[in-house]
C-alpha cells in the first residue's frame, strides 16, 4: 500500500525507469528524449496523488505517465530509423507516416510518443533485448495505441488487411488498454464518443484473427490458455523466425534471451519450456509431428500444431512439467489399456479398451506400427492431488483427458544394448541379482495424436472420483 509522498516518488521513479520505453519522441520538438527527462516532465503530477489508487498505483501512473504508442505493418523499405531520426536526416513515407502518427497523438493531447521503428537503437544488442522483451508491458502502459491500418478504407477492408496478419501486431491488438483505429488516410474508423469495442470493428476483428470479442475487451496475458492462444499466432507471419517465438513473450507473460540466428525451432521450444514451467496442461493439447527437440517429444513444432486442437477441460489445476536430459518429465495417472483389434492399410485403425474400466474404448486411425507385444496406457493430465488424512489421494474428473502412451519390450532393442547374461550366484555375495524378466522401455506418446478425452461411466463431466495414489507415475516425454 502506498502510505506517504515519499511512496509516491519511490513508485513513480520505479516506474518510469523500469515499465515504459527506453526512449520516446517530445512531440514539441520532435526531439529524442530518455527516461530521466520523463520522469522530470512528470514528476509534480504524481505528487497530486489521488488516495483512491493507494492500493492500485500502477493503473495510476499509467494515466499520468502519458504517452501514445503506435501499431502499424513496417513497409518494405522507407521506415525512419534512430539513426536518422536524431541526424535529423528522416525522409520519406515512412517518416510521413510517422508525422501522422504524432498529429494524431497531438489531437489526443499526448506530449510524448513512441514508434518501434525508430524509438529503438537497434545497433546496441543491450537495448534491443530490453526492448524486445519489455514490448507488452510498454503498449498496455501507453495511455492510447494509434492503429494504422494502410490498406483499410472501410471496416469490411479489415478483413484482408495485413496488418492482421503479422506476428507483432497480436500483442498490440491485446496489450494496449485504449486504442483507436485510423484508415490509410489516417481518418478514424471508430467513434470517438463510444470505446471502440461498441464499435462493428471488434466483430470483424474477431472474425479475421479468431479471438473472442472478451479477450479483445480485456486481456490478461498469463501462461493458460495455451492450445486457444496458440491459434490466434498460427496464421501470422515474422520476417525474422525467431520472432514467432518471441512475438508471443508478453501474450503468455514469460521471458526468454533474445539470441536472433539461433533459428525460428529452438526458439520457439524454448518458448514452450517457458511456458511449461506454470503448469498448465494446455500447453500439451496439439497435434501433429514434435519439434526437433534434443530430449523430448512432447515439444510442438510452432503454433500450427495448436490449429484444430480438441476442445478438452484441462482445469484441474497445475501440473509439475520439468526438462531434463531424459525429456520431459512430468507425472502422470496410468491407466492400462489393452490392444483390442487393430488393422494395417496405410493406415492402422486401432481400438484400444481399458481392463480396469471395460465401457472405455478408444479407436485411433494413424500412420504408427502397432504389436501385440508393446504395452499401452492412457496418461491423465488433468488429475487433483488430495489429502487424505497422511497420504494423498487422486481425483479423477468424469471427462478427463490425457496421452496415449505406449512402450516396447527391452528385449526388442537388444541389438543396440550390450549382450545380456545372467551371473551365477556363487559369484556374487549379497548382490541382489535381478531376475530375467520382461522389461519395457520407457513410456513414449503416440506420435501426432495428442491429447484424447475419455468419459469415465456415470460421472458427471464436472465431477470428480478418488483412485489410489499407485496409479501416479512419473513418466518422461
Amino acid at each position: 500500500m502506498i502510505e506517504s509522498s515519499e511512496d509516491h516518488l519511490n513508485e513513480f521513479d520505479r516506474y518510469v525507469m523500469n515499465d515504459i520505453p527506453i526512449r520516446l519522441i517530445r512531440l514539441s520538438d520532435m526531439k529524442f528524449v530518455g527516461r530521466h527527462d520523463v520522469r522530470k516532465h512528470f514528476q509534480s503530477l504524481v505528487l497530486e496523488w489521488d488516495p483512491s489508487y493507494s492500493w492500485y498505483p500502477r493503473p495510476y501512473l499509467a494515466h499520468k505517465v502519458k504517452y501514445a504508442i503506435l501499431s502499424h505493418r513496417w513497409l518494405d523499405v522507407g521506415e525512419p530509423t534512430y539513426e536518422e531520426m536524431k541526424a535529423g536526416t528522416a525522409a520519406g513515407p515512412g517518416y510521413e507516416k510517422l508525422m501522422n502518427f504524432c498529429a494524431k497523438a497531438k489531437e489526443y493531447g499526448m506530449e510524448f510518443a513512441w514508434s518501434d521503428t525508430c524509438c529503438i537503437d537497434r545497433n546496441s544488442s543491450t537495448e534491443l533485448d530490453e526492448s524486445i522483451r519489455s514490448m507488452f508491458r510498454w503498449y498496455r502502459n501507453s495511455y492510447i495505441c494509434i492503429v494504422h491500418l494502410a490498406q483499410s478504407m472501410t471496416i469490411d477492408d479489415v478483413l484482408d488487411d495485413e496488418w492482421t496478419t503479422r506476428g507483432w501486431t497480436l500483442q498490440e491488438l491485446l496489450a494496449p488498454c485504449l486504442i483507436k483505429f485510423f484508415n490509410k488516410h489516417w481518418l478514424s474508423m471508430t467513434d470517438d464518443t463510444k470505446p471502440w469495442q461498441e464499435n462493428k470493428l471488434i466483430e470483424a476483428l474477431e472474425r479475421v484473427t479468431g479471438i473472442p470479442q472478451d479477450e479483445l475487451r480485456r486481456f490478461h496475458p498469463s501462461p493458460s490458455k495455451v492450445d486457444e492462444r496458440m491459434t490466434w499466432a498460427a496464421r501470422r507471419k515474422t520476417t525474422r523466425v525467431e520472432d514467432v517465438a518471441y512475438s508471443l513473450m508478453g501474450i503468455f507473460d514469460v521471458s526468454l534471451q533474445i539470441a536472433y540466428g539461433e533459428g525460428g525451432d529452438r526458439a520457439f521450444c524454448r518458448l514452450i519450456e517457458a511456458i511449461m514451467q506454470a503448469g498448465d496442461p494446455s500447453v500439451l493439447n496439439w497435434k501433429g509431428e514434435a519439434a526437433k527437440h534434443h530430449t523430448s517429444h512432447a515439444i510442438p513444432r510452432s503454433p500450427q500444431s495448436f490449429v484444430g486442437h480438441r476442445e478438452l477441460q484441462l482445469t484441474s489445476g497445475r501440473l509439475e512439467m520439468t526438462m531434463t536430459s531424459l525429456g520431459l518429465r512430468v507425472p502422470l495417472v496410468i491407466l492400462p489399456l489393452n490392444l483390442h483389434s487393430f488393422t494395417y492399410d496405410y493406415v492402422s485403425c486401432v481400438t484400444l479398451d481399458c481392463p480396469l474400466c471395460p465401457a472405455i474404448k478408444i479407436d485411433m486411425e494413424t500412420k504408427n506400427y502397432y504389436s501385440s507385444t508393446y504395452q499401452y496406457a492412457l496418461g491423465i493430465v488433468n488429475y487433483s492431488l488430495i489429502s487424505h488424512g497422511s497420504c494423498e489421494i487422486l481425483g479423477i474428473r468424469g471427462r478427463s483427458a490425457g496421452f496415449i502412451l505406449f512402450r516396447v519390450p527391452r528385449h526388442s532393442l537388444r541389438s543396440t544394448l550390450p549382450p545380456l547374461c545372467e551371473p551365477r550366484p556363487t559369484d556374487f555375495v549379497g548382490l541382489g541379482i535381478s531376475p530375467q524378466k520382461q522389461h519395457f522401455e520407457r513410456w513414449m506418446p503416440v506420435r501426432q495424436e495428442g491429447l484424447v478425452e475419455v468419459n469415465f461411466p456415470n460421472i458427471p463431466s464436472e465431477s470428480v472420483f478418488d483412485i489410489s495414489h499407485k496409479y501416479l507415475e512419473i513418466v518422461y516425454l
